[in-house]
């Protein structure tokens, strides 16, 4: 796996390293071990799928609280998202910064959040899937959210969203 540093501290790109012959090739995505040498969370309990219909459906800005907070590691298994981080630390040189990158099936690249990072997604082609492995299970009462469009974070999105939950449209905005 080829690990690229984010301008935002704790989040990565990654891109498997492929090992290609006449049937294909071969890639690692997940290595406990080559995450935790880079001090990332390396516990993986849940992992997820979201399946969505419609190009320009917008999920997110989320996260959990508390004991609850998670890292994830996120990549697109059908079509093709744009993802999007905010850095909710505090103490981060680069809190409430924001880093969007394009995911797609196509080049498997993968997007590793860290713990204290609000994420979401937009997806760029009908049919779009996304893959999360997680590092905490899910509390209900631990998630929470950010707008998407909250002016605090500055976020041009690819798309007008074309779908999105009530909930993710009623965030407040943010207060640090």
């Amino acid at each position: 796996m080829i690990f690229s540093e984010t301008p935002l501290r704790g989040a990565y790109i990654i891109d498997p390293e492929r090992v290609e012959d006449s049937r294909g090739f071969f890639a690692r995505t997940w290595s406990q071990d080559e995450y935790a040498a880079r001090g990332l969370t390396a516990r993986v309990v849940q992992c997820s799928i979201s399946f969505n219909k419609v190009k320009g459906t917008l999920r997110g800005l989320h996260y959990q609280t508390g004991s609850h907070r998670e890292a994830k590691l996120v990549r697109c298994t059908m079509g093709a998202v744009y993802d999007v981080i905010v850095d909710l630390r505090a103490e981060s040189p680069t809190y409430r910064h924001h880093f969007g990158v394009v995911l797609s099936a196509q080049d498997r690249r993968m997007v590793f959040v860290g713990e204290g990072f609000a994420h979401g997604f937009q997806t760029l082609e009908d049919g779009s899937e996304v893959f999360y492995q997680i590092s905490q299970f899910y509390a209900p009462e631990h998630a929470t959210g950010v707008r998407w469009n909250d002016p605090a974070f500055g976020i041009t999105w690819p798309l007008r969203p074309s779908v999105m939950s009530d909930r993710d449209r009623a965030y407040p905005d943010f207060v640090p």
